[in-house]
């Protein structure tokens, strides 16, 4: 079954095959439409959030922390360093390590998963200073741009590995849900949607398999966006909002401190939250399909499946980004994080 959905996700596995003769027809129309309705806003350059956070905790020691991914990752759409996801993530987990911690972006907008090798190599670049612990945001471009879903995983799992090798721990927030875009139309949306969630399942399977965690970001993410589509996303109809952004990272920011063993965890599973170990096809299968679940190895061929509750956290301390003039000012403190900086997980 995983290997199924690997292999066979979006497009190849039957996509617009499902579809009459007639209708596709209709799918290509609605395709030509949301060409000239996505993206139709001009979206800011992405701010630059990188660099030292948690300052008030002292300089030496920092955990050193990497972004990977798209433009979702870097945070295009707005236009403040404190309201892309690497700044919320590094506001919120120096805040819960009481601890520095030094954000180092290498995602690109635009970014398919065959720039995860660059990224990578970005990353671990300097000998002796490899990631702590690394989040990777990627999948909606393969999607948009036909990629093939099993070239996608191939390279998302050499990345992971990759990054494993060298001692990081990994999170991936899986490919989100583009069937929550408003401009785009039935019955286009059922394939976006159907396409993104089998990526999203496959990537789950790989990444568990190279001993990763990763968090379902679904339906971009939650029902939020479907009831506030115009709060939710930017002013291109396309990319996230701030408010957009802030719920992506305080989906992911859970699991990021559960890696790093900053909250303890047990092996008690909540069944009233839907926990339980299944089989690992079968825990992304049920991940793709509820926003905000981290799916983690255990003894194969098994895998957990967990809801963490959010609690509110401590105002995330100053930072001190390090000054990157290719992309534009950085935020002076980590209070610019706002809005995101108050959930957090147990």
């Amino acid at each position: 079954m995983a290997r199924r959905i690997a292999a066979g996700a979006a497009y190849g596995g039957g996509g617009i095959g499902l579809l009459g003769a007639a209708a596709v027809g209709v799918v290509l129309a609605e395709v030509q439409l949301a060409k000239r309705s996505v993206g139709g806003g001009t979206a800011p350059l992405p701010p630059v959030p990188d660099g030292l956070y948690g300052t008030a905790y002292g300089l030496a020691d920092p955990l050193r922390f990497a972004l990977l991914g798209d433009s979702t990752a870097v945070g295009q759409g707005v236009r403040r360093a404190g309201h892309t996801p690497g700044a919320l993530l590094a506001s919120g987990l120096a805040a819960v390590a009481e601890r520095p911690v030094e954000l180092r972006i290498v995602a690109e907008p635009g970014a398919r998963s065959d720039d995860l090798e660059r990224q990578t190599g970005l990353a671990l670049a300097d000998p002796g200073q490899a990631p702590d612990v690394c989040v990777i945001m990627v999948g909606a471009n393969d999607v948009t741009h036909r990629m093939s879903p099993t070239q996608s995983v191939r390279h998302l799992s050499a990345s992971v590995r990759r990054l494993r090798t060298a001692g990081a721990e990994v999170v991936v927030g899986t490919c989100p849900d583009l069937g929550t875009i408003e401009p785009v139309y039935q019955p286009l949306r059922w394939l976006a949607r159907r396409a993104s969630r089998q990526l999203a399942a496959a990537q789950t399977i790989v990444v568990v398999e190279q001993g990763g965690r990763t968090v379902s970001l679904g339906d971009l993410l939650g029902p939020e966006f479907e009831a506030n589509p115009r709060e939710m996303f930017g002013a291109d109809n396309y990319h996230p909002s701030a408010e957009g952004y802030a719920t992506a990272a305080m989906a992911v920011l859970p699991t990021l401190c559960a890696v790093l063993g900053l909250w303890p965890e047990t092996d008690r599973l909540d069944a009233d939250r839907d926990e339980g170990m299944l089989p690992v096809a079968k825990a992304a299968a049920e991940a793709a399909e509820e926003a905000g679940t981290e799916v983690t190895g255990a003894r194969a061929p098994w895998a957990l499946l967990k809801h963490r509750r959010r609690r509110r956290l401590p105002a995330p301390v100053a930072a001190e980004p390090a000054p990157t003039p290719d992309r534009g000012p950085a935020p002076a403190s980590a209070s610019e994080a706002s809005p995101a900086e108050v959930h957090g997980s147990d």
